[in-house]
């Protein structure tokens, strides 16, 4: 088996310490402003969004290691992972909002905001290239 590219591995890292830390800040300000359940909800925003990082970055990996031999299955498997985490999220959310009874204002806007950590690494890799 091949070794991930470790350009995908630190994009994917940093992506998801830039979600991390924007979502402690995020976190906190629910918190303190609106109380222990929003904090708490905007807590699973954030693991929601952390989670999709994570599967995306995998998703990329896997991409990248079958590209050389088999580009078209490459872009399949790019396909399919944009499908899954569209179902994961929508998954995260009914369990979020139905089960735990999340604060839906919380949880929505600290993934949302949360994603803005996409911009910044591409940003990132913009001044790198």
């Amino acid at each position: 088996m091949k070794k991930p590219n470790s350009e995908v591995v630190q994009n994917t890292r940093r992506l998801m310490i830039n979600q991390l830390v924007i979502g402690l800040i995020l976190v906190a300000l629910f918190w303190f402003k609106s109380g222990e359940w929003a904090g708490l909800s905007a807590l699973f925003g954030m693991f929601s969004a952390l989670t999709i990082a994570a599967v995306l970055g995998y998703g990329v990996i896997r991409a990248n290691r079958i590209a050389t031999t088999n580009p078209q299955r490459s872009m399949g498997i790019i396909y399919f992972g944009a499908v899954q985490r569209f179902i994961l999220v929508l998954g995260l959310f009914m369990f979020g909002l139905a089960v735990l009874k999340l604060d839906p204002l919380a949880m929505a806007m600290t993934f949302g905001l949360t994603q803005l950590a996409y911009a910044i690494n591409l940003k990132h890799q913009a001044k790198v290239a």
